[in-house]
């Protein structure tokens, strides 16, 4: 938990959430609040990522459902603006796909804001190629010669590094690169994790716009097509696509669940995290949902298309919670 510091001042869109009542009161029937609904009433105030905003709005919906006294509302304004607002003390808590920086800390430091990052889902990016293609891994920065802007990489040959057969090494790949459009957190995320800025990408790549099915198809059906998803979007799949192993330095990793909850399947993986503070939790409505949230992170993780956490990991923010909410006594 971070204490107030004296110190001196110094993308994308949401997944689309195809959930009806139906689905939301049949996943949860039975569940239970943390207090009865005629015992909550108020509002959550949430803000933040666009990346994390589609878990926080599964989460709001189905604690309303069960404390309908008590208005849950989740906006976007991304990580960063959503700090500004938190460190104000303008919401209660913000999503943040990344972690909270020394700048930041600062502001809240100076607003008397303690606080704790609450990790509520993991997150990756799948790199997929067709079943019938020879390449297994590629490192971070074979990827970033395929996908970097300015690339000169217009065949498979042409990535350095790699060993091919002679007739796949000639095939084209610049003119079979698929992947999200800009509007799209997957590949806000994807530049900034391969290419180092987010929004830096080649520009001839096959846009698919929101529609993440559109280049499992293209690679299913494509034997030296390339693409990038979120990981659910490849568990979905089949056999017709692999994902490929990703080398950062310490060796290939392959993309399952266990590496992307182990935090090894590195870049293409990261933890989700909501920040609270200790005065919102102090509130038995902000506490409630906070601890629903993590209570039932698994189910709501897999509703958003998201990778939950291990066991240990749901066991870890409960105790974060916890200790966060007697402090504020």
């Amino acid at each position: 938990m971070h204490r107030p510091r004296q110190m001196h001042r110094p993308r994308q869109t949401t997944r689309t959430l195809a959930l009806t009542a139906t689905m939301l009161v049949t996943a949860f029937a039975g569940s239970t609040s943390a207090l009865a609904q005629d015992e909550l009433s108020g509002d959550v105030r949430i803000d933040g990522s666009s990346t994390v905003g589609p878990l926080s709005e599964v989460a709001a919906e189905l604690f309303m459902q069960e404390n309908p006294a008590v208005r849950v509302t989740v906006a976007v304004s991304g990580t960063s603006g959503g700090f500004q607002k938190f460190c104000a003390g303008e919401t209660d808590m913000n999503d943040a796909s990344r972690p909270i920086k020394e700048e930041e800390i600062a502001v809240c430091g100076e607003s008397g804001i303690a606080f704790d990052a609450i990790q509520v889902a993991n997150d990756a990016l799948a790199l997929l190629v067709n079943a019938n293609n020879p390449v297994a891994c590629l490192t971070t920065e074979q990827a970033r010669q395929i996908w970097d802007d300015g690339s000169a990489v217009r065949l498979w040959g042409d990535v350095e590094g790699l060993e091919l057969p002679d007739e796949f090494a000639a095939l084209e790949l610049g003119t079979n690169l698929y992947g999200p459009g800009t509007d799209s957190g997957t590949f806000d995320f994807f530049t900034e994790a391969i290419n180092g800025e987010e929004g830096r990408i080649r520009i001839d790549y096959i846009d698919i716009g929101e529609d993440d099915n559109a280049a499992v198809n293209s690679v299913a059906g494509i034997d030296h097509a390339l693409g990038y998803v979120p990981y659910s979007y490849y568990q979905l799949a089949g056999d017709a696509v692999k994902p490929l192993a990703i080398d950062a330095g310490e060796g290939c990793v392959d993309a399952t669940l266990e590496n992307v909850q182990n935090g090894s399947y590195v870049p293409l993986g990261r933890p989700l995290f909501v920040y609270a503070s200790d005065t919102a939790l102090a509130r038995p409505e902000v506490l409630a949902f906070m601890n629903f949230y993590v209570e039932n992170a698994a189910q709501i993780a897999e509703l958003a298309g998201f990778v939950p956490m291990t066991d240990e990991q749901i066991a870890e923010q409960q105790a974060k919670i916890a200790a966060l909410s007697a402090a504020a006594e």
